[in-house]
């Protein structure tokens, strides 16, 4: 059995180009952990906790005591049986979700390494080609319209726009402008939890004929307010989980009470595991799957990637935030020629690893 024999972490700290604003905070440095995984025969697998304090109030330092507090009864599980590591880490991390996902991470790609097998495969092998949407976030009308315009210019076809936190006035002015750039691109909506469901409906239907475009609404209300995301729903228009869904007992509550058509799986907010099984749950019930992550490098992107494209099935990919970083702290992984995500020559584990000058 391949015992885990070494746990380590470290401060990862990586400026963004720009601002990475959502309808609840505005990020400029993402404050992130490197976690290392080493198992007795010596291979050694890592991942990344991303925590994002607007989403969801996690912060860095309630990362670093999660693990600093776990260490030394996480020692000693066995990889192979990553489903009882799992359950065990999910006990001692669970309040820490990012930190679940980075030990998760390191602890199947270690897994992965040491047997040859790719994350990627490991997942499925069911579709190894991805395509991205990219976010515009928070801001005047006029950055929506450069970021529009330079996305489409690239290649990018479904455009997310933040929304939620400003008057009505504003986001439709941003919208018209994204829009009238980019002028064939989808539109997702993401309010990040930040609007009264009669707000929501107001927004869309004020939308007019650009209505036409947007695809869908993601999280809309409060993630406690199910039943106003139901009536979001109801007005007519595709509505996404995001907040709302954070672990398998809150999907559950969604498909009974119908609350969206599509759930938004991110395994910064439930660990790996749980993002799998969510993904495997939410198919079952006729739901759409849409992967996402916080503010993270290509190391927990890729791993998102190697979930979304091993299972197959996703209608929406939001995998962009390696975009909005000054510098990238890693090599390998996906193989980025935006918006395509390319994964079948990732050989080994998820294919990431430290770049020479980031050692």
């Amino acid at each position: 059995m391949a015992r885990i024999t070494h746990l380590a972490f470290r401060r990862l700290d990586i400026e963004l180009a720009e601002p990475f604003g959502i309808a609840t905070g505005t990020q400029l440095v993402a404050e992130n952990l490197l976690v290392e995984v080493g198992l007795a025969d010596g291979t050694l697998g890592i991942g990344e906790a991303a925590p994002f304090p607007a989403v969801n109030h996690e912060t860095r330092a309630d990362a670093e005591r999660a693990l600093e507090a776990a260490r030394e009864r996480l020692l000693g599980l066995e990889a192979e049986t990553w489903r009882a590591a799992s359950r065990r880490a999910t006990e001692l991390l669970g309040s820490a979700p990012s930190a679940l996902c980075a030990f998760e991470t390191a602890l199947l790609d270690a897994l992965t390494r040491s047997v040859g097998l790719s994350l990627f495969a490991f997942f499925g092998g069911a579709k190894a080609e991805l395509i991205s949407d990219i976010t515009l976030t928070t801001g005047s009308p006029e950055q929506a319209a450069q970021q529009a315009a330079r996305a489409y210019q690239r290649g990018f076809r479904l455009l997310k726009v933040k929304v939620g936190g400003a008057p009505l006035v504003h986001d439709l002015e941003r919208l018209g402008r994204a829009a009238s750039v980019a002028p064939d691109a989808g539109l997702v909506l993401d309010a990040n939890a930040s609007m009264r469901p009669e707000e929501a409906i107001r927004l869309v239907r004020a939308l007019g004929a650009l209505r036409e475009r947007v695809v869908l609404f993601e999280q809309p209300t409060a993630a406690a307010d199910i039943a106003g995301l139901r009536a979001v729903r109801e007005s007519g228009i595709k509505v996404a989980a995001d907040e709302s869904a954070r672990s398998f007992a809150d999907l559950e509550r969604i498909i009974d009470e119908q609350a969206a058509d599509v759930v938004n799986v991110k395994i910064m907010k439930s660990g790996v595991v749980a993002a799998l099984d969510m993904a495997t749950g939410a198919r079952a019930a006729g739901l759409e799957l849409m992967v996402g992550g916080m503010v993270e490098t290509r190391l927990a992107m890729t791993t998102s990637a190697c979930l979304a494209g091993g299972l197959g099935g996703f209608s929406f990919v939001d995998l962009d935030t390696p975009l909005f970083l000054a510098h990238d702290p890693f090599q390998g992984g996906f193989e980025d020629s935006w918006p395509r995500l390319r994964l079948a020559h990732i050989e080994r584990g998820h294919g990431v690893s430290l770049a020479s000058s980031s050692a």
